[in-house]
């Protein structure tokens, strides 16, 4: 009876343990699917930087990229912006000299600078077609490197914001997705469960 009652008694003790020993290694495993790690901040993000870039290269071309420290960006955008503009300024000043020209053709006068280029008095060097011609032809031009001037102008400033927050960005290896094995006691059938965990880490 006694010896009876003390394995009873053992038999309960140890399934008791069994069951303490099954519940802590679910408790340990309990939540390993995924873990959460805190990182912190190594630099301090300006939301207005990206603004700020963008002003600066509207009032000045070439200025939000030396905001950003993009220094060679800023002769770039110089060359390619007074480049532009000189030949709009070429262009502009050919076709005023061939309108002027051709007006005072139509007028009936004889003597604009493309008439008699030689001196020698045998008449237009250049005839009132040619003249409207180049006139059209720089026309054309000139209006075309113009609207390239205010497309690298507007480039300008969409460089330097977008460069501004591509600046920001966090490339950090703290932000990282990774698969690690994971393992789970079942606390009904007591068996383990694998499989993989994916691991968040921000």
């Amino acid at each position: 009876m006694f010896q009876s009652s003390f394995s009873q008694e053992e038999e309960k003790t140890e399934r008791t343990k069994k069951t303490q020993d099954t519940d802590s290694l679910t408790q340990k495993m309990e939540g390993e699917g995924v873990t959460f790690e805190e990182v912190t901040k190594k630099e301090n993000i300006n939301p207005l930087a990206p603004s700020k870039a963008a002003f600066y290269s509207a009032i000045l071309p070439g200025l939000g990229q030396i905001y950003n420290k993009r220094y060679w960006k800023a002769p770039i955008v110089w060359g390619a912006l007074g480049t532009s503009i000189y030949v709009y300024s070429f262009n502009n000043t050919e076709y005023r000299r061939a309108r002027n020209a051709f007006k005072r053709r139509l007028a009936g006068f004889a003597d604009d600078e493309f008439y008699d280029i030689n001196g020698d008095g045998s008449g237009p060097d250049v005839s009132s077609e040619a003249l409207q011609e180049a006139q059209e032809s720089s026309q054309r031009d000139r209006d075309l490197a113009l609207v390239i001037s205010i497309a690298l102008y507007a480039l300008n400033i969409i460089d330097a914001n977008v460069d501004s927050h591509l600046k920001q960005y966090n490339v950090s290896d703290d932000l990282a997705v990774d698969f690690n094995p994971y393992i789970e006691i079942n606390p009904f059938t007591n068996k383990p469960n694998y499989g993989m965990a994916m691991v968040i880490k921000f």
